[in-house]
């Protein structure tokens, strides 16, 4: 991956996250797995079985957290200090890849972009849940 893929991988998963983190961590994982993406840089634990196991179990609390009221706004009121750390952090593993060595960029350059991305998606997804339960 050159350094625009890398940003571009690191900006979608910090955009995803904010939406859905158990349902990127676990997709990412999967694909990674069977061969189907190549991660960058750190995101190579994501494969591991462990990982892959509780972001699946995760996932599916979610799923089914999501669909009963009052539980969903709970969830997401825990998750406001989840999604947008773990936004920030998966873009960070993306940045420690190679490419992004060359132009200087580190991570805790990527972090400040990643967090603002993934509040403004958890921010604006919270914003419209609550606009429709009135």
């Amino acid at each position: 991956m050159d350094a625009i893929q890398t940003i571009a991988a690191g900006a979608g998963l910090a955009w995803a996250s904010g939406m859905r983190l158990y349902a990127v961590m676990f997709a990412a994982g999967l694909m990674a797995r069977y061969g189907w993406v190549a991660l960058p840089g750190d995101l190579a634990v994501l494969t591991h079985p462990l990982v892959l196991g509780a972001s699946g179990f995760m996932f599916a609390i979610e799923f089914f957290a999501d669909k009963i009221p009052g539980v969903d706004s709970v969830w997401d009121a825990l998750h406001t200090f989840i999604r947008i750390p773990a936004g920030a952090a998966l873009a960070a593993a993306v940045s420690h890849s190679s490419s992004l060595r060359r132009v200087k960029t580190s991570r805790t350059s990527v972090r400040p972009m990643a967090c603002s991305i993934a509040t403004v998606v958890f921010a604006t997804s919270t914003t419209c849940r609550n606009a429709r339960a009135r």
